[in-house]
């Protein structure tokens, strides 16, 4: 299911995050990449619950670790690629820019990158390490910045072993509503 130029379509969202259940984060961890997708999208979901786009860019935000050729490098780019025609610029947005929130934060809040999970301490590197001051104020125009900043927040909180979240199933609809 390799993620073509137009992008895939909502019941292959679903076939993909769903296959990773088998897939587990980290290699010392218990949490699944579909574990962490329902956990960062109900905590959006709850904080912020006028706002399904966000919880679904949530769900999606690393669709691309899944397909085909994932790599922590392209990932985000990937995914937003997938995700864009059935969810839409604002959810492609997020999704493409959750990395170099991590960049952003890791460059400008300090103490930030010792509160980060392993895995994600691993992948900085992998990724570009901390943005320099010029690439965060770029950062900082891109129009989805903020929230994609809400996002690596989430992304951060939802990698916790046992904690129970709706399943799969309950954000169906959302992404059927969202792909119109």
């Amino acid at each position: 299911m390799d993620a073509a130029p137009e992008g895939l379509r909502v019941d292959e969202i679903v076939a993909v995050l769903a296959s990773g259940a088998d897939r587990l984060l980290n290699s010392d961890g218990t949490v699944s990449h579909l574990d962490h997708a329902l956990q960062t999208a109900a905590l959006l979901a709850r904080e912020y619950p006028g706002d399904p786009e966000l919880a679904a860019a949530g769900l999606v935000h690393d669709l691309g670790h899944l397909l085909p050729g994932g790599s922590d490098e392209g990932h985000a780019a990937g995914g937003a690629a997938a995700v864009r025609p059935a969810l839409g610029a604002r959810v492609a947005g997020i999704v493409a820019l959750h990395v170099e929130a991590k960049r952003y934060l890791v460059a400008s809040e300090g103490g930030y990158s010792d509160r980060l999970a392993r895995d994600s301490v691993d992948s900085l590197g992998r990724q570009g390490g901390a943005l320099s001051a010029q690439e965060a104020d770029a950062f900082l125009r891109f129009e989805s910045a903020g929230d994609a900043l809400v996002l690596r927040r989430a992304d951060d909180r939802a990698k916790t072993d046992g904690l129970v979240v709706n399943g799969l199933d309950r954000w169906v609809p959302l992404l059927r509503q969202l792909a119109g």
